[in-house]
């Protein structure tokens, strides 16, 4: 009371302070100081040696200061005064504001801040000698800012946040493959800083505990949402400029784009889903997903897939850097100190003396008032020491339950993460474990002969490829030669036209020097006759003019008459002779246009007769050089066949050589795959021999014959190896046999290749002793061949008939005796049970009925094979020549008919409530890949457009539905059935819980090691299976061979 007393008497007249203020503080100067004075104090409180993240109040404030001033600086003025390289942290949270500033201030921050780029390098190599704490942080984040100065300079379209439309885009490249290619190459750099800084910071964590909670641990990761935010952006327009490219430029000049950007891809998914995961970004930011896999360049239809990662940052989420809740005590306090001076302001100082007028109610005095009052402030006072302490307990107990609640969520979801990482992880493994064994069979099956096999292909490729690239050119010197006689074909062409031509133009001028011929011989005529005319009409008028002057005596007037009759016939006469006159000029004039004329188509005779011996010279020189191309061209197609014979002969002699060598001795062979060498070496001789015909006929045809050449030779060359390695391994009669009639092959193919070699018994060369030897030794690769082991080759032919109808019998007592079953539930089960015996057995049922259309269509299949492979010969013999896939028919069907017999066991076991539901789900995927094996027996020598392949093909997909319609309808059986713990953990201590936590994770790892265990023994139960199998029939000598 005495404080506010005091203060009411200190305030006499409170209107002119306020007056003062505002008259001081109106000026410019006033308001320039008071903006610098806020902006220290506001980066001093942003940049500090705690270590804490940024408050984000701070950093807006320092934002809005350089948009309100336009640049930054303030900003660097403040910045240059602190001892940012003697203190860690501070240089630490200094990058993380300056980043901010760069990314959301003013455009003139950059530009103020270029200046100062020398010394945040310097600073960087300083930081750089500390391997431990803030230093590599600090010098990783201080050359992330320059490169992010350097690339904006650079790119002054890009704006500090990188947010830019697709049309801004287009327009910062300039429509220039050039620039997108050099803007590619920034990015690249600028988004390599981004993510070496957020590895950098992910490593110096300890991710074992919850860092994100902790005040340390949030200092490091603030300022990775501004990394996060970047890193968005760039990968999009990353993306959108390498399709630009690759819609511009070939696909191997931007391999090293691709690289790099699939590494910076992996790098950038992996810190996303890291980041995703932590409890400090999820009040935060919502970080986007990466796709599965990285986009495909190389295809133009992929861009529209591409989705733009979009971070999100809540409106409404709080920062947890913003400012502790203030306490209530203290704007309890603040509060009561602005009441009062608000109450002094409004009524004086005079009023608070006695406000209430208290000494002169009830005839109090002064003293008992006081001592009252001071009891009651007394009381207040405690009552507000107790309230504030009261508080600020519960204030300290809800920050610490609340951090205890952060801490343990941050836990759960980091155990949680961990122990879906290990799921994958173990998944993963599964994975690639049963793939290397897949691969380890499939490299063990095919090492053995791979290597002889790429060597020998290798060398026979290298042969081939100099006779193609021979032949090629020699096709293209043809080629050429075709093309420069149909060249001179048109010349020729074009001159006959010419010719004919001139002929016509001829013929035209004399047509019109006939024309004008007659048109003057008629107008000499007319002329000719007017003369005449007027020569008679001179000659009566000299009659008449005697008369006239006979008779002039007569009359005076009749001699006048006379006299100007005569003179109108002298002017006649006169006007006559002119006419005549102007007829002879034109008869002159015509007569020699008609001279020109003639003169003028014998000088184009002349030419067109010199052209036309021209043209005919230059044909005549053109087929000359033809027939000198086309002598060439049978000289080199000459000697292009009798190298390529004299390279088959060669390599035919190698194989007779190498059967002599020593070392070829411990190599050995099937007779399958001697009888297969010798059958395409026959069918090549038969080709060869018909190129042969068609060369004599033909010269020019050697085309056809060059490559059938080469493959006989190859042909012949395996099948005498072969034969040799097969001798090695047989009995010694056959063995000696063999090996004479390889020899005997080898030297009749020698001699045959020599006769094709030497032009004078070209046409007498015959191959028919090469294929007669190679009959003979496929008779003898017959007799080698392994027979069955159990089987003779005759009963083959019964035994899959009698496979067949015992597997078709099986299936129908199957369905019989599910019918019987369906029949007993009904009759004895009721409820759930009924409903789930119905369904299993309805399912099997279903695929009975597949499995009979399977068999009937794998019958007409077969049926249809044996028609129209066997020829001449009976079914059994054509099972007999086809014994291995005879009994690998045998082998499917007895398969399917166990897999039937066995099923129906399983169900019946289930229904009766003695089985299992696995049980019977192994057994319908154990008949359906019996099925699966007796379709790919059945097709193997089908015909591909057979309408019973077709058949046999959607009777197999129907068995794979049916099959998986029995598994589905046990699984829900199983899960109807079956009787679900309900979870109820709300009444289990954390103790409890943690407890059965432990418990649920030793159970696990019980069960991870039994399917371990289980898997290694259907492991080697498949081995042994496929071992037993083999030995069936007749794997181990085909390996042996």
């Amino acid at each position: 009371m005495e404080r506010v007393s005091s203060t009411m008497k200190q305030v006499a007249n409170p209107l002119p302070k306020v007056l003062s203020r505002r008259a001081g503080g109106s000026g410019l100067e006033a308001e320039r100081e008071s903006f610098e004075r806020a902006q220290t104090v506001s980066i001093n409180k942003a940049i500090n040696a705690q270590e804490v993240a940024v408050k984000e109040k701070h950093a807006r404030t320092c934002i809005l200061g350089t948009h309100h001033e336009k640049g930054a600086q303030t900003f660097w003025s403040v910045v240059n005064r602190l001892p940012l390289s003697g203190n860690a942290v501070l240089c630490w949270k200094f990058c993380h504001v300056f980043h901010k500033l760069l990314r959301d201030g003013h455009s003139n921050v950059l530009k103020d801040s270029m200046r100062y780029k020398n010394e945040l390098s310097d600073m960087s190599r300083m930081w750089g000698h500390l391997s431990e704490g803030y230093g590599q942080l600090c010098s990783i984040y201080l050359k992330l800012l320059r490169t992010k100065m350097e690339f904006h300079t650079k790119n002054p379209r890009f704006p500090g946040n990188l947010q830019m439309s697709d049309r801004q885009l287009d327009e910062a490249g300039e429509n220039d493959v050039n620039n997108f290619f050099q803007l590619t190459v920034e990015m690249f750099d600028y988004l390599e800083c981004e993510l070496n800084l957020f590895q950098t910071v992910f490593s110096s964590l300890d991710m074992s505990r919850s860092v994100s909670v902790t005040a340390a641990g949030q200092c490091r990761l603030a300022p990775l949402i501004q990394v996060i935010l970047d890193c968005s952006h760039l990968y999009d327009y990353t993306v959108k400029l390498l399709f630009k490219l690759h819609s511009c430029l070939p696909a191997d000049t931007l391999q090293g784009h691709r690289d790099r950007f699939l590494e910076q891809f992996r790098k950038l998914k992996d810190l996303f889903y890291r980041s995703s995961n932590l409890q400090y970004f999820k009040r935060l930011i919502q970080i986007p997903q990466l796709p599965e896999n990285p986009p495909n360049f190389l295809r133009a239809s992929a861009l529209s897939e591409h989705i733009s990662p979009v971070v999100v940052i809540p409106a409404e989420a709080s920062s947890p850097d913003s400012e502790p809740i203030t306490d209530l005590v203290e704007m309890d306090a603040a509060s009561q100190s602005l009441f009062d001076n608000k109450f002094d302001d409004i009524f004086g100082s005079s009023f608070s003396c006695d406000p209430f007028n208290f000494n002169s109610q009830n005839g109090m005095n002064k003293d008992d008032k006081d001592r009252l009052i001071e009891q009651l402030y007394g009381e207040i006072t405690a009552l507000k020491e107790e309230l504030e302490n009261f508080k600020a307990e519960s204030a300290r107990g809800a920050v610490q339950l609340r951090g205890r609640a952060s801490e343990l969520e941050a836990e759960l979801a980091e155990q949680q993460h961990l122990k879906q990482q290990a799921q994958d992880e173990s998944e993963f493994l599964r994975a690639e474990l049963e793939e290397l064994k897949k691969q380890r069979e499939d490299t063990e099956k095919a090492q053995r002969s791979l290597t002889e096999i790429e060597r020998r292909a290798q060398a026979n490729e290298q042969r081939y490829s100099k006779l193609k690239e021979k032949y090629s050119e020699l096709v293209q010197n043809h080629a050429d030669l075709l093309r420069k006689n149909a060249e001179a074909t048109k010349q020729i062409t074009v001159a006959r036209q010419a010719q004919g031509d001139v002929e016509r133009e001829k013929k035209e001028l004399e047509d019109s020097f006939q024309r004008v011929s007659e048109q003057a011989q008629r107008k000499s005529q007319e002329q000719a006759e007017v003369l005449e005319t007027l020569k008679r009409e001179l000659a009566a008028s000299r009659q008449e003019l005697q008369v006239l002057q006979g008779t002039l005596e007569s009359s005076t007037q009749a001699g006048a008459e006379q006299n100007t009759r005569i003179a109108s016939l002298e002017q006649e006469r006169a006007r006559l002779n002119q006419a005549a006159e102007q007829h002879w000029d034109k008869m002159a004039a015509l007569q020699a246009e008609l001279q020109q004329l003639r003169d003028t188509f014998s000088r184009e005779q002349e030419s067109s007769r010199t052209e036309l011996e021209m043209l005919r010279t230059q044909l005549r020189d053109k087929e000359s050089t033809e027939r000198v191309l086309q002598q060439r061209l049978a000289e080199e197609q000459l000697s292009l066949l009798q190298g390529t014979t004299h390279e088959a002969e060669r390599m035919v002699q190698d194989a007779l050589a190498r059967m002599e060598d020593p070392a070829h001795i411990s190599c050995t062979g099937s007779a399958d795959c001697l009888l297969s060498q010798a059958l395409a070496a026959s069918e090549c001789a038969d080709q060869l021999q018909d190129a042969h015909s068609k060369y004599l006929a033909d010269g020019a045809a050697v085309g056809s014959l060059l490559p059938c050449l080469a493959l006989f030779a190859h042909l012949v060359s395996s099948t005498l190896l072969q034969g040799s390695a097969t001798s090695h391994v047989a009995p010694v009669e056959p063995a000696d046999r063999l090996l004479e009639l390889c020899k005997q092959c080898g030297s009749e193919t020698v001699s045959y290749l020599s006769a094709l070699r030497d032009p004078g018994m070209v046409a007498t060369a015959d191959c028919s002793l090469v294929t007669a030897c190679l009959g003979q030794i496929s008779a003898i690769g017959e007799e080698l061949r392994p027979r069955g082991l159990d089987v003779k080759q005759e009963e083959l032919g019964d035994l899959v008939d009698k496979e067949m109808a015992a597997t078709a019998t099986a299936i129908e007592t199957a369905s019989a005796r599910i019918e019987e079953m369906l029949s007993k539930s009904r009759a004895g089960d009721t409820g759930v049970k009924l409903e789930v015996n119905e369904r299993i057995l309805g399912s099997c049922t279903g695929l009975m009925q597949a499995i009979r259309v399977l068999v009937l269509a794998s019958k007409d299949l077969q049926r249809e094979i044996v028609e129209s492979g066997r020829g001449a010969a009976s079914p059994k013999e054509f099972y007999a020549k086809n014994s291995r896939w005879t009994e690998g028919l045998i082998s499917a069907s007895k398969a399917v008919g166990w897999g039937a017999t066995v099923m129906v066991d399983a169900a019946d076991l289930v229904v009766q409530g003695k089985g299992t539901f696995e049980e019977l789900m192994v057994c319908s995927r154990e008949i359906a890949a019996s099925t699966a094996q007796l379709v790919a027996a059945s097709k193997v020598k089908a015909d591909k457009d057979s309408a019973n392949l077709c058949k046999l093909q959607q009777a197999s997909r129907g068995v794979t539905q049916a099959t998986a319609s029995v598994v589905a309808s046990t699984k829900a059986g199983k899960s109807q059935v079956e009787e679900k713990d309900s979870m109820d953990f709300s009444s289990m201590t954390l103790t409890q819980i943690k407890r059965q936590e432990m418990d649920s994770q030793v159970r696990v790892l019980e069960l991870e090691n039994q399917l371990q265990k289980e898997r290694q023994k259907l492991g080697e139960l498949r081995k042994k299976h496929y071992e037993l199998a083999g030995v069936a029939e007749g794997w181990e000598e085909d390996a042996a061979d």
